[in-house]
């Protein structure tokens, strides 16, 4: 039996919530794939790895759970406890609660599921106290031997007593000797890193039994650490995602026929869609270019460099109040013309920006549209982190200073936000970086994307609305970004099996290793005396530890200030490249050398003091050109169909620290017409003066003045529309070319007329002013 509480309208304007008991069986690939794992778990014991890709909305909640208990209470034919513990590690917040009730539903009985909500004591507890399963994220497993002295008495966790350490130190032989079933929901690149290895740290057998641990020095610390990055003997993992990178496939998959590793299990997104379990999202997509021209403002022609230059222009653009009200409107009457009356009203949209800025900018416009056309039946919210400071105004908004409840008058709190989207009062979430995973509200039945989206993230954020509900049709995409092809490549990797292009190369790590020896940032006895501090065990660490690590890469950091700036980023990029891959490298290969661990726990606290500065040009191009011509319109409109066609795998790092391109200095005018060649327009200077002169006379027509005078603008519009034919046909002998294609051409009278009857409307208030 499911228990799901669900917040209803009360009829008074109100809501209530609901509890409702299903019976719900699994589906043939959630009974399927526990089975198997069950069954190999129960004839592999621990030590190994499970990839699972199912894809999005597939009921990856439920698996979870089922599989969580299943393995909790699995026995060998012997009746041998297999797992003393099974960890399910999540990292999606939106996401905790539902898989927390999940799981808690299944079995009530006190002490067999916790979930770490607070804080690294509270996980320190659950693994002492033998908590069958335990719920939480990765990041607090490193803080645990901190959580471990809490509990043990100590007062000073910086200088803790003997007594402390005794008994945080049994906990922690208590904690490695048992066996570990580790569930990841949603296994990525976090679990690639050193946050993962710090799980393997606490959770793996011990490597140092028959040591005192009086007598342990940095050197055992050392060889501690490097033994927990890769398999541990006591855990097995079982990773879910629907979506691996190549480091998920080779961290967790199986070697398969190919030769290549490969999931343990697979539920494609063909087969979910072709099932009904999902919807197909690239069904209805609908593609939008935007054409436009920018011109100089100031006489001179400055040189900048080209792609720093080139990426302020373009978000000039994306910002540009023009492009976002424009985009607006198209958005606003596509919802209300061709979504909103779908799922019996109760349909609504998700809005990507590009930036937090961006979704500002969008909500105020929104606001602003909705006001203006006197909507009632549309209302927008807006997600987005922290606080944004507008940089034309001055004025900073947050999420919950953006959203206020219509009803109360009160402010929208960010955990009250989903509850409300899934309201009858809002129709329309605008989102930057938030709700673009781990969100499932079946209620979704169009997105309107203005950002640019790639890979994974594409699949992850277009897949929001492949969720199911009783009478939703395929939903819509409208995309001003991104192209059907860059769309097709993205999901290809993930529509069927997910395969693996090339292996990393662990050639790679010695290649980096011998390079950053070259530069002569660091010498060698500088790394082994910061590892004689770092590697100490937790005993013998002490307060003056940093100062000592900071005493060792000091002479470090005053060689590379000596550098010139390509120096400066060639050694920061290939430091930085050997750290990230060493962490994901060892974790699938035991090494042996020393070295390379000592050179990736000094470069790792090395590269935060590494100070790259200023080249002394910071470009504002934005300032020094003014947007002259713009067009939005529709390219394409249709199925992305992903059967046949070529197929394309997922990547792992195979080259690394392969340096930068130079940003080379450009003059604003080079910069500024590769913008415009991009986003080509059809206009000329002549189609330009034209609608100046149509215009002007416009202006001084006394009957266009008198509706402009008793009319808001969109009745302006409908008032002048003859009128200005009428002044078209009138200089046709001027400009035949482009009357005729506002006569004939739907589309472009459809571009021109609202821009120009705004232009006419804006300048004869001015003058009335």
């Amino acid at each position: 039996m499911e228990t799901r509480d669900e917040t209803v309208d009360d009829g008074a304007g109100g809501r209530r919530k609901l509890t409702r008991e299903t019976l719900i069986f699994p589906r043939y690939h959630q009974l399927d794939a526990v089975r198997k794992l069950v069954q190999n778990a129960r004839s592999e014991r621990t030590g190994n790895t499970y990839l699972i890709q199912h894809s999005a909305g597939s009921g990856k909640t439920n698996t979870i759970s089922w599989l969580s208990h299943r393995l909790s209470s699995l026995h060998t034919l012997t009746d041998e406890k297999i797992f003393d513990c099974v960890v399910v590690i999540t990292d999606r917040r939106v996401l905790d609660k539902q898989l927390q009730d999940a799981v808690y539903q299944i079995e009530h009985a006190q002490g067999v599921v916790k979930a770490i909500d607070e804080n690294s004591r509270q996980l320190a507890e659950a693994l002492i106290d033998g908590t069958k399963i335990v719920i939480t994220t990765l990041q607090k497993f490193p803080f645990i031997l901190r959580g471990l002295l809490h509990i043990a008495g100590a007062e000073n966790m910086d200088n803790p007593d003997e007594a402390a350490i005794d008994r945080a130190k049994a906990w922690q032989d208590a904690i490695a000797a048992r066996k570990y079933a580790v569930i990841v929901d949603e296994a990525h690149s976090s679990q690639t890193g050193e946050t993962a290895r710090e799980l393997k740290r606490i959770l793996g057998a011990g490597t140092e039994q028959g040591i005192e641990e009086s007598e342990l020095d940095w050197e055992d610390g050392l060889n501690k650490i490097m033994e927990s990055r890769g398999r541990q003997k006591n855990m097995s993992f079982f990773a879910f995602t629907a979506t691996p990178k190549g480091k998920t496939l080779e961290l967790f998959g199986r070697m398969g026929s190919s030769g290549k590793p490969e999931a343990f299990h697979t539920y494609s997104m063909r087969q979910a869609v072709e099932e009904g379990f999902i919807l197909d999202v690239l069904q209805h997509y609908t593609t939008y270019k935007t054409y436009f021209k920018l011109v100089k403002s100031v006489e001179d022609d400055p040189a900048m460099p080209k792609k720093k230059a080139g990426k302020k222009l373009g978000k000039f653009m994306a910002l540009h109040p023009h492009n976002i009200e424009q985009k607006t409107e198209i958005m606003v009457e596509h919802f209300r013309n061709h979504v909103k009356r779908k799922l019996s009203g109760r349909a609504k949209a998700m809005v990507v920006a590009g930036s937090r800025l961006h979704a500002v900018r969008y909500m105020l416009a929104f606001q602003r549209y909705i006001r203006e056309n006197h909507y009632a039946d549309i209302h927008p919210l807006v997600a987005f982190s922290g606080t944004v400071k507008d940089p034309d105004t001055g004025i900073e908004y947050t999420e919950p200073s953006m959203n206020i409840d219509g009803v109360t008058g009160k402010t929208i709190s960010e955990s009250q936000l989903p509850d409300k989207f899934d309201s009858s009062d809002y129709q329309v979430l605008l989102v930057a970086n938030k709700y673009q995973t781990g969100f499932d509200q079946p209620l979704l039945c169009a997105m309107y994307v203005d950002k640019r989206l790639d890979g994974v993230q594409a699949v992850q954020t277009l897949s929001r609305l492949n969720r199911t509900s009783p009478g939703k049709e395929v939903p819509f995409v409208l995309d001003f970004v991104n192209d059907p092809e860059d769309i097709y490549r993205a999901f290809k990797p993930y529509y069927n099996v997910t395969t693996l292009e090339e292996p990393s190369d662990p050639n790679h790590l010695e290649l980096l290793k011998h390079e950053l020896n070259g530069f002569q940032i660091y010498l060698w006895s500088e790394v082994v005396g910061f590892c004689h501090v770092f590697y100490l065990p937790q005993h013998k660490q002490n307060p003056s530890d940093h100062a000592r690590m900071e005493k060792m890469v000091a002479p470090a950091v005053d060689r590379f200030k000596a550098l010139d700036r390509e120096k400066k980023e060639d050694f920061y990029e290939k430091m930085t490249a050997y750290t990230g891959f060493y962490a994901f490298i060892s974790q699938i290969i035991p090494y042996s050398d020393q070295e390379l661990e000592m050179l990736y726990s000094f470069g790792r606290y090395l590269v935060p003091h590494l100070d790259l500065g200023d080249d002394g040009v910071t470009p504002h191009p934005e300032k020094e050109v003014v947007l002259q011509y713009y067009r939005i319109e529709q390219v394409s409109s249709g199925f992305i169909v992903m059967e046949g066609g070529e197929q394309y795998g997922v990547k792992s790092p195979t080259a690394v620290g392969t340096g930068k391109a130079k940003d080379e200095d450009k003059p604003l005018s080079e910069i500024i017409q590769a913008l415009n060649d991009r986003f080509g327009t059809d206009f000329s200077d002549e189609d330009r003066l034209f609608f100046e002169q149509i215009k002007e006379k416009a202006s001084k027509d006394e009957r266009i003045i008198q509706t402009a005078k008793a009319n808001p603008l969109d009745k302006f519009e409908l008032g002048i529309k003859a009128v200005i034919e009428s002044l078209m046909m009138q200089r046709i002998s001027e400009n035949d070319g482009i009357v005729t294609r506002y006569m004939d051409d739907g589309n472009f009278q459809k571009t021109i007329f609202p821009l120009l009857a705004k232009e006419i409307y804006k300048s004869i208030l001015e003058k009335q002013e």
